[in-house]
Order: structure tokens, then C-alpha cells, then sequence
């Protein structure tokens, strides 16, 4: 997995560079397909804003963004947020294997009469 720091009008230092990279790779133990992750932080007039894309596999991509006073701040913020869209879509492609046959129906409700046979 590839993670890139980027920083827009303006740097980093090393700490905090470190910081958002141990941040980053905390994202595998939520979802282990991970491609990339390309995290963009920008200082503003009183605050920071950094802005964290997911790449993972079949082309699904996570964003999310936040402000906050500090890069770190915002990024624990970033990082909460896709955690939850990362948790989401797990979930959804886990409790979609085996749930109903393609192209099958769903299985008939028993307080619904049967339609007559013609």
C-alpha cells in the first residue's frame, strides 16, 4: 500500500509528517484492500484543513476532509470519519455474498396471500 503526504501552500515538519503517516496506516485493520492513500493537508488563516483520499480495490474511492487547529487534530478527524465509510462499506459487501441468488426473488412473506394460479 502506497501512502503519499502532500502539503498545499506551506509544510509540515518530520513530527508531524510521522504522525499522519502512523494515522494513515491505522486504515488497514478497517479495511485490509487498501491501493493508496493520499493525504493532503492545507493551512488556512486560523486553522488547518486536511483532506484524506482512499483508494482501495475495484475502484472504490473514500474521501473525506475536516478542519481543525492543528494538522493533527484535523487529521484524527479524517480519520474518524473514514473509518466509519470504510466500516460501511465492508459491511455492505460482506452482507451481500450469499444474501439473495442473482436474478433470484425474495422469499415470500407468510402474511401475503398466494396469487392464484392461472
Amino acid at each position: 500500500m502506497h501512502i503519499e503526504i502532500t502539503t498545499r501552500h506551506g509544510s509540515l515538519g518530520p513530527e508531524q509528517q510521522a504522525y499522519l503517516q502512523q494515522k494513515a496506516e491505522k486504515l488497514l485493520k478497517y479495511f485490509g484492500r487498501l491501493m493508496s492513500i493520499e493525504i493532503a493537508a492545507e493551512p488556512r488563516k486560523h486553522d488547518w484543513s486536511v483532506e484524506v483520499l482512499v483508494s482501495a480495490e475495484h475502484k472504490h474511492d473514500f474521501v473525506t476532509r475536516v478542519e481543525a487547529a492543528t494538522p493533527e487534530m484535523a487529521m484524527d478527524g479524517c480519520l474518524h470519519k473514514m473509518e466509519e465509510q470504510l466500516r460501511r462499506y465492508k459491511e455492505r459487501v460482506q452482507d451481500h455474498h450469499g444474501a439473495m441468488p442473482q436474478g433470484g426473488t425474495s422469499p415470500g412473506h407468510p402474511d401475503l396471500p398466494e396469487p392464484p394460479l392461472s
